[in-house]
């Protein structure tokens, strides 16, 4: 079986990095350490599906390596709490029912996660203090505060018999958070004196020039151009940038308005932050209904959507189904978030929406309100001259982001460059390091209340029907096998209305001249019959419209 090798050869001195989510794609991480009998976990996101799933929203990584092995599994560290790094823990814990590391404000907003699932009673969860050191199983872990678009991200050091690796999560270097604790340069650069094996890093913006930004210049450039509104405004956000969000409020307080926050996870991450110490000795927010009360120009809206979610505040807004708030003529919105990949459609069908209902759109194409909350390729420098490690490992991101990493750590005078995708088991010691074995990797989708692989027969079977229609045939025969009555013939997504009487008239001769044509051992078959009643069907669709339907046959026998 793949993967026997690594999971026989966990000794003393062999240390293996694993990326199983995350590693040739950005989204949905999950990576293991293995060293002396035991593996650690770093990270369990998702990522979330597109119209090519349909039925699907949310995406995971197939962790069905580390189940067979659970019972070696010494735990779970979490870098952060955006949803590509702890999103995935009330979907695959229960299959796994290992111990959970995190920090305050990560571990406020998992237990709301788990809440909802029924686990937060089971799952045994430590809060863990910023800067903290702690050992799970032969792993002695140190957390590094790094900077990133959410509270206490956290750089994770591991240290063990065969080596030391700095996992870096997701971060960048502002000089200026607003929000939290600054990057602790001190700790990076004394890693230096550790000979750093391997550090196993973001690079989600290696191709990027320069360095990320600082949220303080955002909340500059949102003052000047909030400050020049003169009526409603809606800024859309990610709601996990509890910097922005501060930076909202605080904008708003300046500029003469009060704050309605509209969307269920905008007030689920602002309950994890003020609980967590963070959004402190603000104007207290509108309730909705309080909204209507102040002139136009005194309020501010706070809203989920920045990336064109149909179910988000901001669409309900744009659509004007909002059950409490409008937006009228004159109104802006301003959208101080990026456009993730992939999502381009939903959001500019979403601003044509507020543009066709007179409302002025503001985003950074044409001003400076938003910064990445990853490092560029100067930030990726100085990380590379302050650890100096042996081996470089680029994770999170596609493989044209990994590639240019490794390069950005060739020219730094990193000894190696490992560029790697999930599945992909490294030994990082003894030796140099190399990729030594490949083990199963892969999607899982939680489709209704359950997980299936990508390449489940459900899955492919809602494809097929989405795209080529749906085609259901009912034939009764007597006992020679001849047809008793007409075949019942239905569709779906095939044909329009004015035209379906006439293509089904020809379906139907197909099915007759197809049963008419079995032998007679044939037509005391079944499956002989579904068979050639289904390809009769799909023949028939084929000619008429181009599409291959999934075709369902019933066969019914009077005896």
């Amino acid at each position: 079986m793949e993967g026997d090798y690594a999971a026989a050869d966990l000794g003393a001195e062999s240390l293996y990095f694993l990326p199983l989510g995350g590693t040739g794609e950005i989204g949905m991480n999950l990576n293991l350490y293995g060293h002396k009998g035991a593996w650690l976990m770093v990270d369990l996101g998702i990522t979330f599906a597109d119209g090519r799933l349909p039925g699907i929203d949310v995406l995971m990584p197939d962790s069905l390596f580390i189940e067979e092995r659970r019972e070696d599994l010494a735990g779970l560290v979490l870098t952060h709490a955006h949803e590509d790094h702890i999103g995935a823990v009330p979907y695959l814990w229960p299959m796994l029912r290992c111990p959970v590391y995190a920090t305050r404000f990560t571990a406020a907003l998992l237990r709301r996660k788990l809440a909802e699932f029924g686990l937060l009673e089971e799952v045994p969860l430590t809060e863990v203090p910023l800067s903290g050191q702690f050992s799970v199983g032969p792993f002695d872990i140190e957390l590094i505060t790094l900077t990133h678009s959410i509270p206490e991200p956290n750089a994770v050091v591991i240290r063990t018999g065969a080596g030391t690796v700095l996992h870096t999560g997701d971060w960048k270097l502002d000089p200026d958070p607003l929000v939290g604790d600054n990057y602790d340069e001190s700790r990076l650069k004394a890693l230096a004196e550790e000979d750093v094996l391997a550090m196993v890093g973001d690079s989600t913006n290696a191709m990027v020039p320069g360095e990320a930004g600082s949220e303080a210049e955002v909340r500059e450039h949102l003052r000047a151009v909030i400050s020049g509104l003169k009526q409603r405004v809606a800024v859309a956000c990610f709601a996990s940038n509890v910097a922005r969000l501060e930076t909202v409020i605080r904008v708003a307080e300046e500029t003469g308005r009060r704050v309605c926050l509209l969307g269920r996870s905008m007030h689920r991450i602002v309950d994890c932050a003020e609980e967590s110490g963070y959004l402190k000795g603000h104007t207290p927010f509108l309730s909705e209904d309080e909204i209507d009360y102040l002139p136009r120009d005194e309020v501010m809206l706070l809203c989920t959507g920045s990336q064109g979610e149909p179910r988000a505040a901001l669409w309900r807004l744009a659509r004007g189904d909002h059950p409490a708030v409008a937006l009228d003529r004159g109104d802006a919105v301003v959208f101080s978030s990026r456009v993730i990949p992939g999502n381009e459609t939903k959001i500019f069908e979403l601003q044509n929406a507020l543009v066709e209902a007179g409302i002025d759109i503001i985003d950074d194409r044409d001003h400076d309100i938003h910064v990445s909350g990853h490092p560029g390729r100067e930030e990726l420098i100085q990380m590379y001259q302050w650890v100096r490690p042996r081996v470089a490992v680029p994770v999170h991101g596609e493989l044209r982001h990994l590639a240019a990493h490794a390069q950005i750590a060739k020219e730094c005078q990193i000894p190696q460059q490992i560029v790697a995708r999930n599945g992909a088991m490294i030994q990082l010691a003894p030796g140099d390091a190399r990729i030594v074995d490949q083990v199963p990797a892969g999607r899982l989708a939680y489709e209704g209340r359950r997980l299936l692989p990508l390449n489940s027969p459900v899955v492919k079977s809602r494809q097929k029907m989405v795209f080529n229609g749906a085609a259901a045939v009912t034939v009764v025969l007597d006992e020679r096998g001849q047809l008793d009555g007409d075949p019942e013939i239905s569709t779906a997504g095939l044909f329009e209305p004015q035209e379906e009487q006439e293509e089904l008239a020809e379906i139907d001769r197909a099915v007759r001249d197809a049963v008419q044509r079995l032998g007679k051992r044939e037509r005391r078959d079944d499956m002989a019959v579904e068979e050639v009643v289904g390809q009769a069907v799909r023949r028939t669709v084929n000619r008429l419209l181009g599409k291959k339907p999934v075709t369902m046959v019933h066969v019914i026998r009077f005896e």
